[in-house]
């Protein structure tokens, strides 16, 4: 068994030290890494790489999932080809399988944490866009509902934008500072306190 890493960020002009010493720490015997973006899996040619390195009862192990993929249709086909390979998955922000030492018994939970965190994504997906189809009918009921759509909402076409919001909503909820959501997400301040506003977020 080997314990596999993979190290990714968005642009060139971004640092995979922190990452890498990470994933060096845990064991990690081999580490892809790469700066791309992980809207299109198609040009994350490391990544490809990775998938066809790994063998049986290999441990792919990122620092966080949205490493590997933010899209839940991209993050099915690359845990989907994990399994075929019979390897297993650790995510430093998923629950740890270090305990388990059961090859069977670790895919068996790897799989079974995995479909938990997807099926949360998929709710928190609903409940992001319940509370703004509610914040448009109490802004109608108040007469200052312009029908204009926000650039970043959950029901917007645009990936992008809507993965920033998504970012906001989770960061409000967690309590976080404006200042520190600007910073991650790049967004301007008066724009997250109109999402805050928006979504009613104390």
């Amino acid at each position: 068994m080997a314990r596999v890493g993979y190290a990714r960020v968005s642009s060139k002009e971004q640092n995979l030290d922190r990452q890498i010493d990470a994933l060096k720490k845990y064991g990690c015997e081999e580490i892809f890494q790469e700066k791309v973006s992980g809207k299109n899996i198609d040009d994350r040619t490391e990544l490809k790489r990775l998938l066809e390195f790994i063998r049986k009862n290999d441990e792919v192990v990122v620092i966080s999932l949205d490493r590997l993929g933010r899209n839940m249709n991209d993050l099915d086909k690359i845990l989907q080809t994990i399994k075929e390979k019979e390897a297993t998955f650790t995510a430093f922000d998923l629950p740890s399988l270090a305990g388990i030492e059961d090859d069977d018994i670790r895919r068996l939970f790897n799989t079974f944490t995995l479909e938990m965190f997807k099926y949360v994504s998929q709710s928190e997906r609903k409940r992001i866009k319940e509370r703004q189809r509610q914040g448009i009918e109490i802004a109608k009921n108040k007469g200052i509902y312009k029908g204009s759509n926000p650039k970043y909402r959950a029901d917007t076409p645009n990936t992008k934008d809507r993965l920033i919001y998504e970012t906001v909503i989770k960061m409000l909820e967690e309590e976080r500072r404006v200042s520190e959501i600007v910073r991650k997400t790049g967004i301007s301040k008066n724009t997250v306190k109109a999402i805050k506003d928006r979504e009613e977020i104390k």
